[in-house]
């Protein structure tokens, strides 16, 4: 171990003192001599330290432990893998015939409630498990579903429609022109003692509209423009009016008021000068 640590020292002086010694020769080949000199020494002194550490340090021997290796029996695993066979074939058989087995059990019941949801679920397992021919089927069977669905729809709609002309039919059946002997809608006396109140500001037809002021009657049809929501008479009551039945709506017309139906632009009542 001195004799390393003396030759590690060695090595260290002669790196030392051989670059001080190049710098004094003009020489760079023995300069760099030197220096490969110094290097191999010191890589001799490193080696041998480690050779003297690695003979005194004590050996230590590894036990190796072996273990018994634990193996099942060759008839366990084969009836394991074939139980796991079994199991899944008979979950595709019950998976792929489960469409047609509830539909011939419900050929009797189609009311039952749970029906749909079960055939739903085995539509979607014969669709995700079943054959080609049992996804074709499935698919045909949704596609049969849905043309009725849209068939039903249409004919509600043609109903919904039938329904919605013929409550307004009977809204304008009950519109009738004789409430004018109510004493309660006595406009014309109301407003003689109110004239404040039908003193509205300038009439402006809507923009589009050129045709000016005409007379309108009973049964005439005007344009949609003249019946905007801007012409509406929201409150009848304030000039004392009936109010409007469904469908129907008072408007100002210059100075005249209009019954006017909305949805095709007939004039049902009409009075004229209303406003001042």
């Amino acid at each position: 171990m001195k004799r390393a640590v003396t030759l590690v020292l060695l090595a260290a002086t002669t790196a030392l003192t051989v670059p001080a010694a190049a710098a004094q020769d003009p020489d760079a080949n023995e300069i760099r001599a030197a220096r490969q000199e110094a290097r191999q020494a010191n890589r001799a002194a490193r080696q041998e330290m480690r050779q003297e550490r690695r003979s005194e340090a004590p050996r230590q021997e590894r036990v190796r432990v072996e273990t018994p290796s634990v193996q099942a029996p060759a008839t366990v695993q084969v009836d394991l893998a074939a139980q796991r066979r079994d199991r899944g074939d008979r979950g595709d058989r019950i998976r792929t015939g489960q469409s047609q087995t509830l539909r011939d059990a419900w050929q009797g019941n189609p009311n039952d409630p749970a029906r749909s949801r079960y055939e739903r679920q085995a539509a979607e397992n014969a669709l995700r498990y079943g054959t080609r021919e049992q996804r074709r089927e499935v698919r045909q069977d949704i596609r049969q579903e849905r043309r009725e669905d849209r068939r039903d729809w249409r004919q509600d709609r043609r109903e919904d429609r039938r329904d919605w002309r013929q409550d307004r039919r009977e809204d304008r059946r009950e519109w009738r022109r004789d409430w004018r002997n109510d004493r309660r809608y006595d406009w014309n006396g109301y407003r003689n003692q109110n004239r404040f109140i039908f003193r509205l500001n300038p009439y402006y037809s809507p923009y589009g509209y050129g045709y000016g002021y005409r007379r309108f009657g009973i049964g005439s049809v005007i344009d949609s423009l003249l019946f905007g929501r801007n012409y509406w008479i929201s409150d009848p009551w304030q000039y004392r009016l009936p109010p409007a039945p469904p469908g129907y709506q008072w408007v100002r017309y210059y100075n005249d008021v209009i019954l006017v139906d909305t949805w095709n632009g007939r004039v049902v009542d009409v009075i004229y000068d209303f406003f001042w």
